[in-house]
């Protein structure tokens, strides 16, 4: 091994200094020609390999190299890759989809990756637990209501694929902003001054916050001015099912998804948790569209639920909260689910079934 790569070595190493950015970029470009050098000049460490396979390693050592200089937080930290998007470049993007020069930390290409991940797994999320859902929880009955449009499942679909693909759009920018370490999102438990009872608390505190932000942005939708261009496409569905979840504007999609955004900017939060929380939060969505009335004992003052939200659908300016009724009996907006007073969807669909069996 040559002297050179045994220096570089040194300015890379567990106990090195966090240099500049610039100071950094030379180490790795450093590392980079070196890396070069001794594929050349050393071609027998490969003989046992597939054809570019050193060049693949060498690459993936690159990436470590500047994993460990760019370790830290704040707007230095460039390279302070969120989970996903690191197992994404490990397994496929490096490998199978970009160029061999084109760094992991380059911005262009963070931005694709971000979107390529946003998009499909959202997308995946969505069609998947929607499908779930809608086959092992959701009543087909529920499709005789009179206000069930036709062919309102194919709609529902059609529209939530189109809205999350153009949500994925500005979302990305919020990621690329996470990744590049100007939120306040961390690694280790460790990290934190609060251990793990921070962890707990800045769940309780995320459910809060983004509960209490969605309430007031999901009440601004309804307003006049306002809701005819954005959030009508959603209440088209006035019977909806786990489909129609995601089928909104995309602009009132994506509005009404900023206060998880914005919360790690201003709060301490797990990147697991973060990520965690996020796929919760999908699946709440779709749960909330699911038809599936029931809730247990005294959660029902508590939780918004199917049966809270399908009578924000049915009559508009009702229950509007996320997971909970607090900012709706705060501001007014509480209405008891009527499916819980046998006046539901379900009653209605029972008793047109019921007359149509009479009639026969």
């Amino acid at each position: 091994m040559s002297g050179r790569f045994i220096a570089v070595l040194r300015e890379t190493g567990p106990g090195a200094k966090r240099a500049s950015h610039a100071a950094r970029r030379h180490v790795v470009d450093d590392y980079k020609e070196v890396c070069a050098h001794e594929l050349i000049n050393h071609p027998e460490a490969g003989t046992q390999r597939f054809p570019g396979q050193d060049e693949l390693a060498c690459r993936l050592k690159i990436t470590k190299v500047h994993t460990n200089l760019t370790s830290g937080s704040g707007p230095e930290a460039d390279s302070t890759m969120d989970h996903v998007l690191n197992i994404a470049d490990h397994y496929i993007f490096t490998p199978y989809v970009y160029p061999t020069w084109w760094p992991e930390d380059e911005a262009l290409r963070q931005i694709i990756s971000l979107w390529v991940v946003t998009s499909l797994g959202a997308e995946l999320i969505y069609l998947g637990f929607g499908a779930l859902s809608f086959y092992y929880v959701f009543d087909h009955k529920l499709m005789k209501h009179p206000q069930f449009i036709k062919n309102q499942v194919r709609k529902e679909i059609q529209l939530g694929i189109v809205s999350i693909f153009w949500m994925s759009f500005p979302t990305i920018f919020l990621f690329f902003w996470e990744v590049r370490g100007y939120s306040k999102l961390y690694d280790k438990i460790s990290e934190s001054s609060l251990g793990w009872p921070g962890v707990f608390q800045s769940i309780a505190g995320f459910l809060f916050f983004t509960d209490m932000c969605i309430y007031w942005i999901h009440r601004c939708m309804h307003h006049k001015s306002v809701y005819k261009h954005l959030h009508k496409q959603h209440h088209i569905f006035k019977i909806p099912t786990p489909f129609a979840s995601h089928a909104f504007h995309p602009l009132d999609g994506f509005l009404q998804s900023l206060p998880y955004h914005i919360y790690p900017f201003i709060f301490p939060l797990h990147k697991v948790v973060y990520l965690s929380l996020f796929v919760f939060v999908n699946i709440w969505t779709i749960s909330i569209h699911d038809g599936d009335y029931r809730i247990p004992g005294p959660l029902i003052y508590l939780i918004n639920g199917a049966a809270h939200h399908v009578d924000h659908h049915l009559y508009f300016n009702y229950n509007y909260g996320q997971y909970f009724t607090l900012w709706d009996r705060l501001g007014g907006s509480y209405r008891h689910p009527s499916a819980l007073l046998g006046k539901g969807p379900h009653d209605h669909v029972r008793k047109l079934l019921a007359e149509a069996a009479q009639m026969q």
